[in-house]
């Protein structure tokens, strides 16, 4: 999973993005301070993990992986080379969905024009991916025209990109359009920025945190907004991850507790990116090594093997599967096979998120 997070300057983009991933960008108090974009690969928290590694004596424990991509500010006009605008729209095309700070606090010290409004926020940052993506469509549409007077099979691409640019003009995002699942494989390699998933991140002062920003007005407009959008939301607080980050794993615990948090922002933003992308975790055990492997829910046995290899996909022959919850339960996999709840599976078995997998293969 990666993760773009984006946002206008000095919303607390680049402060959160230094406490979720450890990275190192610089974070202060002016438009731009972050010009490239900074990289951060973080594990998931995932507690099966360490159960599993004390009850195989594993050697070697590998959670999966989120990257974190900060992305310069962005201003209006960026979508016509203002302020950064070209860097961050090509960045943007890369994550699998943007993490959109937006600020839900007041604070007279932070430099920002106008007042406090973070759909406004949200609009201008929509509307340039709308303009930028605009651009490139009006362009593609150009030349499959052009190339359709000879080769009729383009016909349905230009319709597409028609329908598209229609939508794009009335200032609407692509993610907002539905799709057949034929013509969706043709809309995903244009790579729209307006079409990415997105998670709104509600930056909310300590004081909010406790119910979950519920008496914010802040964050109910942008709750609002995504609903009609079907967007994600979670709250954060940076001022509390800055603190965090500096604390012990127990520290942390307590800190927390204190605060009427039952997790920091990290798994929060991670739990909701797994929410928006429709991503699940699948686990393997054993001596060598207990494993988490992310997978798009739905994904059947032989796809989920060729996460682990290509080898395993093409050579697939069973997928031998017990639940987490039933290994730990009954203490091993002979407990397991004795009760009947360790199972063997063939080809069209949908892999679910907490299966302890051993995938069995023809090489």
């Amino acid at each position: 999973m990666k993760l773009g997070i984006v946002g206008l300057p000095n919303v607390g983009k680049s402060t959160l993005f230094n406490c979720l991933a450890g990275g190192g960008a610089e974070a202060a108090n002016y438009p731009f301070c972050t010009i490239d974009p900074n990289v951060g690969v973080v594990p998931v928290p995932d507690k099966r993990l360490d159960v599993l590694e004390e009850m195989y004596t594993a050697r070697k424990k590998t959670p999966a992986v989120v990257e974190f991509v900060d992305i310069a500010g962005l201003v209006k006009g960026a979508s016509k080379g203002e302020g950064l605008g070209n860097k961050f729209l090509s960045h943007i095309r890369e994550v699998d969905a943007i993490v959109h700070v937006v600020r839900c606090f007041e604070d007279s010290d932070i430099v920002k024009d106008g007042a406090v409004d973070p759909v406004s926020d949200i609009e201008t940052i929509e509307l340039e991916l709308v303009l930028a993506d605009l651009e490139v469509v009006e362009k593609r549409l150009a030349k499959t025209q052009k190339q359709a007077m000879n080769d009729k099979s383009l016909l349905r691409e230009a319709e597409i990109l028609k329908d598209i640019k229609a939508c794009l003009e009335e200032g609407k995002n692509v993610r907002s359009m539905e799709f057949s699942d034929d013509d969706k494989p043709f809309v995903d390699s244009l790579t729209l920025l307006s079409a990415k998933p997105v998670l709104f991140a509600a930056n909310v002062n300590e004081d909010d945190m406790a119910d979950d920003g519920a008496s914010n007005e802040y964050v109910k407009s942008v709750r609002d907004l995504a609903a009609r959008e079907g967007s994600g939301v979670f709250t954060v607080c940076a001022k509390i991850e800055e603190e965090l980050a500096e604390l012990s794993e127990e520290e942390r615990k307590e800190y927390l507790s204190d605060l009427g948090c039952e997790t920091g922002g990290l798994e929060r933003l991670i739990n909701a990116g797994y929410d928006l992308l429709n991503l699940i975790s699948y686990l393997t055990a054993g001596e060598q090594e207990v494993r988490a492997w992310t997978i798009t829910k739905g994904t059947k046995a032989p796809q989920a093997a060729g996460k682990i290899h290509s080898d395993f996909e093409r050579g697939f022959i069973r997928a031998e599967v017990v639940t987490y919850d039933d290994l730990v339960n009954l203490g091993s996999v002979a407990a397991a096979k004795e009760a009947g709840v360790y199972r063997s599976e063939g080809k069209d078995y949908v892999v679910k998120d907490g299966d302890v997998v051993l995938f069995r293969f023809n090489v």
